[in-house]
């Protein structure tokens, strides 16, 4: 089954990258929405500052993991 499934993807590359990309999309269309819904509605400048200081401790946080993981 999994043989079958990678010649299927070998010939059909760009049917699976645009359903990647749809499925990438779809994913932060879904966070963004549930981020406006949830993390401070009524204050939208706090809200997008809220959104960089966690986004940018996401980020460093898994830089020093992946540095320590090489």
């Amino acid at each position: 089954m999994i043989d079958k499934f990678n010649k299927m993807k070998f010939k059909h590359q760009s049917i699976f990258a645009i359903l990647i990309a749809f499925a990438v999309i779809s994913f932060w269309r879904g966070v963004w929405g549930l981020q406006e819904e949830y993390l401070f509605p009524h204050d939208r400048q706090l809200s997008l500052i809220a959104s960089i200081i966690i986004g940018l401790s996401i980020l460093i946080a898994t830089h020093y993991v992946s540095k320590e993981m090489m």
